[in-house]
């Protein structure tokens, strides 16, 4: 009798038992199905991410043909205009990277695994260049600096000279032919002495060559500034973009492994 009631108990136990497992899995199995659910409407967005990149990494193509076409390699100017164009616009290739890469490897076509094993490696490639336009933008830097100091000086000394030459030329006027130049192109003196017209004419020459001595000082402070704004800010720019890169081709080693 004892042992049949404890059969009976055992058996009530392992059927509360098997209630509660068949419980458990039916309430997990409904949370991953809601899971699920609401996984999948991401998953679509993501491939919309996805043709967006694709989309934007073909502007940027694009793009790249019009800043490198026509070349003038060995120009300071266009190497460091074109330097400046890389990396104002490099914010087109790295959104369309993220895009492209988002969700790895859910819900891809067969031909995407080569291309993205491809951009992962031209990452790599990328930040590389991004690291040698560094040095080019240092040394272009002291070239222009040096072109635009010899352009602003040549442009100086030439007007500088054209006032002296005036200059010269009226020291060597004496005042009759003073009165004489004026008196031929309808003028009149008012009653002023033809030396006293020519110190006036002396004096207007000495404020203009000073003027053009203070507009060359300011030429060359706003240049130089300017060049350098441009440098510093290209420069890190450039430092920060290959920094990007790098931490792309890094993150999407998958991307390789799935290729290989």
């Amino acid at each position: 009798m004892a042992e049949t009631n404890i059969r009976e108990s055992n058996t009530s136990e392992s059927n509360a038992r098997e209630t509660d497992i068949r419980e458990f899995v039916e309430l997990e199995f409904t949370k991953l199905s809601k899971l699920v659910g609401n996984i999948q409407p991401l998953l679509e967005l993501v491939n919309l991410w996805r043709f967006l990149g694709y989309g934007m990494l073909l502007l940027a193509f694009l793009d790249l043909i019009d800043i490198f076409v026509p070349p003038s390699f060995m120009n300071p100017t266009w190497e460091f205009q074109t330097m400046g164009r890389l990396v104002n616009q490099v914010g087109i290739p790295l959104i369309g990277l993220l895009f492209v890469f988002s969700g790895k490897l859910a819900k891809r076509a067969r031909w995407e695994s080569g291309i993205l094993a491809l951009l992962s490696r031209l990452s790599l490639l990328v930040a590389l260049l991004y690291l040698l336009l560094i040095p080019l933008g240092v040394v272009n830097t002291i070239r222009l600096y040096n072109t635009n100091l010899e352009q602003i000086k040549t442009g100086y000394e030439q007007r500088l000279s054209q006032a002296n030459q005036v200059e010269e030329q009226l020291n060597k006027t004496s005042p009759t032919d003073i009165d004489n130049l004026i008196k031929r192109q309808g003028g009149s003196l008012n009653g002023r002495s033809p030396e006293d017209v020519k110190n006036q004419i002396l004096s207007q020459l000495n404020q203009t060559k000073q003027q053009l001595k203070t507009q060359k000082e300011t030429n060359q402070s706003s240049v130089t500034f300017n060049l350098l704004k441009n440098s510093v800010r290209w420069n890190i720019g450039a430092l920060i973009s290959a920094v990007l890169f790098i931490l792309i081709w890094k993150e999407t080693r998958w991307a390789r492994k799935k290729s290989a």
